[in-house]
């Protein structure tokens, strides 16, 4: 009998969205306005502490005003992992600065601060760690080796909303983050990111760049971009942070449940002192078994999946020149392991006893 697929992912938009949005477009003030400026205070309070935050039209916007306004340039050097999406990479490359790849821990895959510590230079600037898959990059570690060669900490926390290590939210260890508000992400606000700033300095740096460099209308300062958020991607923003601490929490909880059901596979461990938020649920497998696991378990089992990220950044067409200077074993291993499994809240029970089923029949059919 055929079933419906589960997807790998799924944006939840309900009434309330729709409703918040019909409000906005009755308001006739559509652009950037009220509505953005209380999603900032809200973000800030739920998710940074009470952080600065300043919303954009995309995540990788936020990136790429969050390093000019850190004074990011050609020059510069900043360390990233390749195990990501190019946005991390290209942010940089943006700015005229030099992306400089690491590589990553195999249990969390988050930047390794050993190999951090390699990819040092006289010309590096800053390190800006991923918060991968909702897992908190080790901080600590990393802000050991930055404090020991006088750089600054930039936080790419896309997936990662509400994650925490040690009782500190991710979004507050570095001078800047950014949290993206993709469709698919732990919350949407239909296409957005927002950037948390550790100092007003920084803060009104991000506000004058996306906005043309303007602060007062037709008082430009600097020269900068148009990328700002619509007051109509801020309320859906509004109204999904408030349905985010018990979306996060049946991510967790479906989790668990993969954890206990699943055979065959390596599960995703979580560090001491670490609040994973499940943007993805990663396992890995045999690289010569992934590819025919992924088919089977959608064309017999119904079951989406996703492989986040199949080509690391360094050897993609657009980023190559940048030629990593340390050794890329972890990032080419879980490059040809990894698979994403559905996680997202609104999985039924049903669902879940499904993806489990389907992982260990695929997985025991290879062995």
């Amino acid at each position: 009998m055929n079933q419906p697929l589960i997807p790998a992912a799924k944006p939840l938009i309900g009434e309330e969205e729709r409703a918040a949005v019909d409000a906005v477009l009755r308001s006739g003030m559509v652009a950037q306005g009220p509505q953005v400026a209380a999603f900032e205070e809200e973000f800030s309070a739920a998710l940074v502490g009470g952080q600065r935050c300043q919303a954009v039209s995309s995540g990788t916007a936020g990136l790429h005003v969050g390093l000019l306004a850190c004074g990011i340039g050609p020059g510069d050097e900043v360390i990233v992992p390749s195990f990501t999406f190019a946005a991390t990479a290209n942010s940089v490359a943006l700015t005229g600065a030099t992306p400089v790849f690491a590589d990553i821990d195999p249990d969390t895959f988050c930047l390794s601060a050993d190999s951090v510590a390699a990819a040092v230079t006289e010309r590096t600037r800053a390190v800006m760690p991923v918060h991968l898959y909702g897992h908190p990059a080790d901080m600590d570690g990393i802000g050991a080796v930055a404090a020991e060669h006088g750089l600054e900490v930039f936080e790419d926390a896309a997936q990662a909303h509400g994650a925490s290590l040690d009782g500190r939210l991710v979004g507050t260890w570095g001078r800047f983050a950014m949290f993206s508000l993709y469709p698919t992400k732990n919350m949407t606000s239909g296409e957005g990111g927002m950037v948390s700033c550790a100092d007003e300095e920084v803060a009104r740096q991000v506000r004058l760049l996306r906005n043309q460099g303007m602060e007062r209308q037709y008082a430009n300062e600097v020269v900068g971009l148009n990328v700002r958020m619509t007051d109509i991607h801020a309320a859906i923003g509004r109204v999904q942070l408030g349905k985010l601490a018990g979306w996060t929490a049946q991510r967790q909880a479906n989790a668990a449940f993969l954890d206990v059901h699943l055979s065959g596979v390596v599960t995703p461990p979580v560090k001491a002192g670490a609040v994973h938020v499940y943007h993805q649920y990663t396992i890995r497998v045999e690289a010569a078994e992934r590819d025919r696991m992924v088919s089977a378990l959608r064309e017999e089992h119904q079951v989406g999946t996703g492989v986040y990220y199949p080509t690391p950044s360094h050897r993609l067409s657009s980023l190559e020149r940048y030629v990593p200077a340390v050794d890329m074993s972890q990032t080419e291993r879980a490059a040809g392991e990894v698979i994403s499994l559905p996680v997202h809240p609104s999985l039924s029970q049903g669902d879940l006893e499904r993806v489990a089923a389907g992982v260990n029949a695929v997985a025991g059919a290879g062995a």
